[in-house]
């Protein structure tokens, strides 16, 4: 068997194991996912109408507020699903498992690419939920054509494959689930001084690098032209060359910490 299907079936395996686990322990899953869908609701029913005046203009319309802020909720899910991923990875890598896997006969990066595949696959299952409950209070995208929704299911799992990466690292230098939950934690916070909530350019002046520079403006912006067809420019750019960026970063430094010999 050449060495691409060993790593193909072992990684298969791993996925299968990881995927058992969060079926298994569906509670850490479900806090995660409510936070998002706590957060639309209240920011739609609570804060909807006077947000919706501050960007339209002083027309105060719920309903433009709900098409303005689904596609930051999205992103905000990836990033709060991840989040469940280093907690799995520090649990692995405290509880003796990890040094049994490595005395068997499977290939060595099969368990950190177990837990990316299966965290991909959360983050795209929560995503859908989180969308159903965008459409089910009113989310619409009329203009948008199954290319551009091709291209915004195609940026979402990116950016959930890069935010993965980062995950997964966090977990394997965190000493406990404790530690690797609060090493995450700015994954959550990224997108809340982002332009989820607020366009950046109303926020005060000397805070809106701070939204503009970072890897969740670019995406979201670019998520909403896909599906509202509103101005993209650099955004589409920018946000994958964030998504590329943050993989690599993720994954070279993951894969050192996990070859590192054990103490």
């Amino acid at each position: 068997m050449s060495a691409l299907s060993l790593t193909v079936r072992d990684s298969n395996t791993m996925l299968r194991r990881n995927l058992l686990h969060a079926r298994r322990y569906p509670s850490l899953t479900l806090n995660l996912l409510l936070t998002p869908v706590i957060l639309l609701l209240l920011f739609v029913y609570i804060f909807g109408d006077v947000m919706s005046a501050g960007i339209g203009g002083g027309s105060a319309d719920r309903s433009d507020y709900i098409a303005y802020i689904v596609p930051g909720i999205l992103m905000m899910t990836i990033a709060s699903t991840v989040v469940g991923t280093a907690v799995s990875v520090s649990n692995d890598m405290t509880e003796g498992v990890i040094a049994r896997f490595r005395t068997m006969a499977i290939h060595r990066g099969s368990v950190i690419i177990g837990h990316v595949l299966g965290s991909v696959l959360q983050s795209v299952m929560s995503v859908v939920l989180v969308g159903a409950v965008g459409v089910a209070i009113g989310f619409r995208s009329t203009d948008a054509t199954a290319l551009e929704w091709i291209a915004a299911f195609g940026l979402l799992a990116l950016f959930a494959l890069a935010l993965t990466w980062i995950a997964v690292g966090m977990g394997l230098i965190s000493p406990n689930a404790e530690a690797a939950s609060n090493n995450a934690t700015p994954l959550i916070l990224l997108p809340l001084i982002s332009s989820a909530f607020i366009p950046a350019e109303t926020m005060p002046g000397w805070f809106q690098p701070i939204a503009e520079y970072q890897p969740f403006t670019p995406a979201i912006e670019t998520l909403r032209g896909l599906l509202l067809g509103t101005e993209i420019g650099n955004n589409g750019w920018i946000a994958l060359a964030w998504c590329l960026a943050l993989s690599v970063l993720g994954y070279r430094w993951s894969t050192a910490v996990f070859n590192r010999d054990p103490k």
